[in-house]
């Protein structure tokens, strides 16, 4: 994608999204073993992991270890996902849904603006489970890039059989950063990260697996993101 406009912009974005209906999710984290259940109001997703042609477009950067055009966006930290939501808001005459203090660190979401966001996680999980309550949503490698089958690199988003709402690479490819903070008494301000990658075992590519990292310093090849909005236009 080559976009030279903010119409162009426009409608690549618009055409990235799934709306996920409204409904309740059940979670769980196996290293504190609680549970808890979310109400989850509608909201849309992007059907892909956004891609690298997109994020150059916007960030005029590409930070990726592998390099291609429908690749996954990777090597990018929390905090890169967070500048690339409120970019493209900007871009797009949406109203920002981070204020960012980077002096102090300190990152505030408004999850009424209508601009973009990452998901929280509990949208993640809801949207990847897409009404069920399965750890996958299919025979694995028919659904997912992961070590088994991803020969040592990430692979073109849209490859793999989408999940029941029509999303693409919701578990291996490269993991997701989350909107959450995982644990502030035990972690910081460690953000949650979701979905497994393509250098993870089978027992990691899960819908309820969890990992967390710093959301300023963390930054790996098998770890991206995908954009959500509470409304598409």
């Amino acid at each position: 994608m080559k976009p030279t406009s903010k119409k162009i912009i426009k409608s690549v974005i618009d055409d990235l999204f799934v709306t996920i209906p409204s409904g309740k999710i059940d979670m769980r984290d196996d290293r504190t073993k609680e549970f808890w259940s979310v109400d989850i109001d509608s909201f849309a997703l992007g059907k892909f992991l956004l891609t690298q042609d997109i994020y150059k477009a916007i960030m005029d950067d590409n930070p990726s270890a592998f390099i291609g055009e429908r690749l996954p966006v990777e090597n990018v930290s929390w905090i890169d996902a967070v500048h690339f939501c409120n970019k493209l808001s900007d871009i797009l005459g949406k109203e920002k849904c981070y204020s960012v203090n980077l002096e102090t660190q300190e990152v505030v979401l408004n999850a009424k603006a209508n601009g973009y966001r990452l998901p929280t996680e509990a949208e993640w999980q809801y949207a990847c489970q897409a009404g069920t309550k399965n750890i996958r949503y299919g025979d694995l490698n028919q659904i997912a890039w992961y070590k088994e089958n991803a020969n040592n690199q990430t692979r073109e988003v849209g490859q793999k059989t989408p999940n029941n709402w029509g999303l693409y690479d919701m578990l291996g490819n490269v993991w997701e950063w989350c909107s959450d903070i995982y644990d502030e008494t035990v972690y910081g301000s460690y953000r949650v990260f979701r979905g497994g990658g393509w250098c993870d075992q089978e027992r990691s590519v899960m819908a309820t697996t969890r990992r967390r990292s710093h959301p300023f310093s963390f930054k790996i090849d098998d770890l991206g993101f995908r954009i959500a909005t509470n409304s598409k236009k």
